[in-house]
C-alpha cells in the first residue's frame, strides 16, 4: 500500500492566495494514484489568530504579561474590546463573503483606528465617490495592518504576514541560530501551528509529511512543524523541498537538521519525491533517491544514484487546488503599487507555461540551477486543458503564470487556443523585453484576457544592461512597453540598482529613464531592487570577472547563497535606496514628475546626462520605422463577422461591423469588398488552420490588377488594422 503523503506550506507567504507548490505535487501524485491532502499553515494560523477567540486570546496574554507599551501600542490595547467585536467582520469582508459591510467600513466609524492610519492618503481623491469595496479593503487592511504591528511588538517579534522569522532564516550560515529559538518556549504563533498541525494529523494520518519551503520567511515555521512531529509522531517521515532549500541549502553540512527533518530534497520535488516513496514502501534502496540529503549511520550524506531523468513537464499532471481553503483567502489592497495589487487582492490560480528560462543568461540570475537552467516549454493545447481543469476545480478565472520568463511565442499561441476555444479568462506574468512583442502580438493577448506583465527593466542603463547579458536596450524596453501599454496591459518594471561597477551617474540616468517612461505612461507601476550576489550567479560564481569581491564569511554549515561583496568601481549604493523608493511612489501616483531626479535625494547627485524627450524621441522613431514581418507571419481577425450591403458610392459595398463597444463601417469598390467579406471566415481566430500573411497577398494580387501595397495604404485598410485584423 503506497503511504499517504500531507503536503504542507509553512507560516506565511501570502494572505489572498496559495502558494501553488503543494498544488503541483498533488496533482502529479493524483497521476501515480498515490493519495495524498494538503494544507495552507500560513492561512489556517492568520484565521484562527485573527478571530474572536484569537484576539480575546491575544489580548488576555498581553493583559497578564509586564509588557511596556508605548502609546500607540496602548491604544490599539485600550480598544481592544473594539478589535474583538469587529476582527470577525472585517475577516468575512476580506474573503468577499459580506460585500455590503463596505459601506460601513468606508465611513471610517466602525473600526478602530492606530498609527497605520496616521499618514493615510485623501481616500476619496484615491478611490473616488463610488469604489466603495477598493476603499474599504484599503481601511481593513490597515486595520490589520496595526494589528500585525500590535503582535510583533508585544507578543512576537518574528511575526509578519507573508513571513515568519524571516531575519533567522536569512542569517543562516550557521543552525545555531535557528537551534537556539526552536528550544526557546513556543511563541503565540508556534501554539497555533501544532494546535492546527495535530488536527490534521488525526484527520489524515500520514506516513510522509512534505513541507515546502519557498522563502526564508517559511522556514522556522517549518522546523516548528518537523520538531512537533519528531516529538509526538516519530513514525511520520518528514521530507523538505522548496524554493529556499533549491538556493540556500545545496551546501549542507549541519546533521543537526536532521533532528527536524528526515530527508532535504533539491530542485524539481516529483522525481524525488516518487522515489523517496518507492523507497519507504520497500521497493527502492536508498542508493537509488534522486537529489536527497538524509543520515545514514550517523552522518550526512547526499544521495543522487537514481538514473532515471526528472519527469517531464507534460507528464507531472494538472496543479490540484483541492483541500485547500479556497474562499478563505482575504483580498487586502496596498494602494502605492498596482502590481503590487495584483499580488495582495483576489486569488489567483498559479500556473506555469515552460519550466525553466528560455534566455537563461543574467549574470545575476540564478541560472546555473535546474528550475532556470532546464528549459521545457508546454503545448497551448496542453496548458488550456489544465486551465480548464483549475477552473473546475476552483470556481474561479483568473490565472498567474510564475514563469520566469514567458515565452512569447508560446504566449502568442495560447492566446489563440484560449480565443478559439472561447475560454473567458484574466492572466498576467513575467516576461523580457524582447522585440518580438509587437503591437499586434500585445492586441492579440490582450484579447485572450492578458491584463498586465513585468518585466526587467533593471539598471535602465545599455552598458549595465550588456555586461549583465540582459540581451535587451533601453530602447528595445521602451518600445515593448509602449505596444503593451497601447494594448491597455499593465507594465510593471523591475528596476534594479546596485549592479558592479554601477556609478552615481549612472543610477541618476537610471532614474531619468524611468521619469520619462512614466510621463510617456509606458509603464504604470515598478519597483526599486537593490543587487544581491547569490551563489549560484554568474557574478556569485566569478566575481572576479565583474570587478567585485567576495567577502563573505566563512560557510558555517547550513544556508549558504547570499554573497557579500565589495564594489570598488562603483558608487556608495546605500545612499540611493530612499531617493529610488520616494521618487517612484511619486510618478505611480502621477506626482512630481516634472522635478529633476536630484530633488529626491539630499545628499547632492550630479545632473542627468539624458535630454528630457530621450524616450519620447525613441518612440516617435518606432512609430515612424517599417518592421520587417516574419516570413511565416499570420493574418488573423478578432472582431465578429461583418454584414455587407450596398454602398453610397456606386459600384462600392459597406461592410458594417458590430464591436461590443461600438458599430462602424468601411467602404470598398464591389469587388475588393465581397473578396473581404468572404476572407473573414477564414481570418478568424477560431479556424485551427492560420492563413498566412504572405498567402493572403498572393490572393488579393492574383484577384485584382494592382499592387496589395496600393491597398494597404487606403484608410479601410488602416481602419481594419486599428480595429482588430492583426497580422503576427
Amino acid at each position: 500500500m503506497d503511504p499517504k503523503v500531507l503536503l504542507i506550506t509553512p507560516a506565511f507567504t501570502q494572505l489572498n492566495t496559495p502558494y501553488p507548490a503543494t498544488a503541483y505535487l498533488k496533482g502529479f501524485l493524483n497521476t501515480k494514484g498515490i493519495q495524498s491532502s494538503q494544507l495552507d499553515m500560513g492561512l489556517e494560523v492568520i484565521l484562527e489568530l485573527f478571530s474572536k477567540k484569537g484576539l480575546t486570546n491575544l489580548f488576555q496574554i498581553v493583559k497578564n504579561s509586564d509588557a511596556e507599551l508605548d502609546e500607540n501600542l496602548y491604544r490599539i490595547f485600550s480598544l481592544r474590546d473594539e478589535y474583538i467585536q469587529t476582527i470577525d467582520f472585517v475577516i468575512s469582508f476580506l474573503q468577499n463573503q459580506n460585500p455590503t459591510l463596505g459601506h460601513l467600513i468606508s465611513g471610517r466609524s466602525f473600526l478602530p483606528e492606530a498609527s497605520r492610519f496616521n499618514n493615510i492618503v485623501n481616500l476619496d481623491e484615491a478611490f473616488g465617490q463610488i469604489c466603495i469595496q477598493d476603499k474599504a479593503k484599503y481601511i481593513a487592511t490597515l486595520y490589520l495592518e496595526d494589528l500585525s504591528d500590535f503582535i510583533k511588538d508585544v507578543v512576537d517579534p518574528h511575526f509578519g504576514f507573508s513571513r515568519y522569522a524571516e531575519r533567522l532564516g536569512r542569517m543562516a550560515s550557521s543552525f545555531d541560530f535557528l537551534l537556539e529559538e526552536l528550544e526557546n518556549e513556543d511563541s503565540l504563533i508556534s501554539k497555533i501551528t501544532v494546535d492546527i498541525l495535530e488536527i490534521y494529523i488525526q484527520e489524515f494520518t500520514p506516513d510522509l509529511v512534505c513541507l515546502s519551503i519557498p522563502f526564508p520567511g517559511n522556514l522556522f515555521s517549518a522546523l516548528k512543524i518537523g520538531q512537533y512531529l519528531k516529538r509526538n509522531y516519530p513514525f511520520i517521515k518528514i521530507v523538505a523541498g522548496g524554493g529556499f532549500v533549491n538556493t540556500e541549502l545545496r551546501s549542507l553540512q549541519d546533521k543537526r537538521v536532521f533532528n527536524f527533518f528526515d530527508y532535504i530534497c533539491l530542485d524539481d520535488g516529483e522525481a524525488p519525491l516518487l522515489f523517496l516513496l518507492e523507497h519507504l514502501k520497500g521497493i527502492r534502496e536508498l542508493p537509488l533517491l534522486k537529489r536527497v540529503f538524509t543520515l545514514k549511520n550517523h552522518e550526512l550524506i547526499f544521495i543522487d544514484g537514481a538514473i532515471e531523468k526528472d519527469i517531464p513537464q507534460r507528464e507531472t499532471g494538472t496543479p490540484d487546488y483541492r483541500d485547500l481553503k479556497l474562499g478563505k483567502y482575504l483580498s487586502v489592497i496596498e494602494i502605492a503599487n498596482p502590481m503590487h495589487r495584483l499580488w495582495s487582492d483576489g486569488r489567483w490560480n498559479k500556473l506555469t507555461l515552460a519550466h525553466g528560462c528560455y534566455w537563461g543568461k543574467c549574470s545575476f540570475c540564478d541560472i546555473s540551477l535546474d528550475y532556470i537552467s532546464r528549459y521545457e516549454p508546454l503545448t497551448a493545447s496542453d496548458l488550456c486543458d489544465k486551465i480548464e481543469t483549475i477552473i473546475s476545480q476552483t470556481g474561479t478565472t483568473g490565472f498567474h503564470f510564475v514563469d520566469e520568463a514567458a515565452p512569447p511565442a508560446l504566449m502568442g499561441e495560447l492566446a489563440l487556443e484560449l480565443i478559439r476555444r472561447k475560454m473567458k479568462i484574466s492572466w498576467w506574468t513575467n516576461i523580457r523585453f524582447e522585440k518580438t512583442f509587437t503591437n499586434d502580438l500585445c492586441k492579440l493577448l490582450k484579447a485572450s484576457g492578458c491584463i498586465a506583465i513585468s518585466g526587467g527593466l533593471e539598471v535602465a542603463s545599455d552598458r549595465l544592461l550588456s555586461k549583465m547579458k540582459k540581451g535587451v536596450t533601453v530602447a528595445q524596453v521602451a518600445e515593448v512597453a509602449y505596444a503593451f501599454s497601447k494594448a491597455e496591459i499593465l507594465v510593471h518594471a523591475y528596476l534594479m540598482y546596485g549592479f558592479p561597477s554601477q556609478t552615481k551617474q549612472e543610477t541618476i540616468d537610471s532614474l531619468e529613464v524611468v521619469r520619462q517612461m512614466f510621463v510617456c505612461n509606458i509603464i504604470q507601476s515598478g519597483f526599486w531592487h537593490r543587487f544581491a550576489m547569490t551563489a549560484h550567479s554568474p557574478v556569485g560564481l566569478n566575481p572576479t570577472s565583474f570587478g567585485v569581491k567576495d567577502v563573505t564569511p566563512k560557510f558555517l554549515g547550513f544556508a549558504d547563497n547570499d554573497r557579500d561583496h565589495i564594489d570598488p568601481e562603483g558608487a556608495d549604493h546605500d545612499i540611493f535606496s530612499a531617493g529610488l523608493s520616494t521618487s517612484l511612489f511619486n510618478y505611480m501616483n502621477g506626482l512630481n514628475l516634472d522635478e529633476a531626479v536630484s530633488f529626491w535625494f539630499e545628499e547632492e547627485m550630479p545632473h542627468t546626462t539624458l535630454h528630457e524627450n530621450y524616450i519620447a524621441d525613441i518612440l516617435e522613431a518606432n512609430m515612424q520605422a517599417q518592421f520587417k514581418l516574419r516570413t511565416n507571419a499570420i493574418i488573423i481577425w478578432l472582431g465578429a463577422i461583418p454584414e455587407i450591403q450596398e454602398g453610397a458610392l456606386q459600384n462600392s459595398v459597406e461592410l458594417i461591423f458590430y464591436d461590443r463597444t461600438e458599430d462602424w463601417l468601411i467602404e470598398l469598390p464591389e469587388d475588393i469588398g465581397k473578396w473581404l467579406y468572404f476572407q473573414f471566415h477564414d481570418l478568424k481566430t477560431i479556424n485551427q488552420k492560420p492563413v498566412l500573411y504572405s498567402e493572403f497577398i498572393i490572393n488579393f494580387e492574383s484577384k485584382f490588377a494592382y499592387q496589395f501595397s496600393v491597398f494597404s495604404n487606403t484608410i479601410a485598410w488602416k481602419t481594419l488594422r486599428e480595429k482588430g485584423l492583426l497580422i503576427i
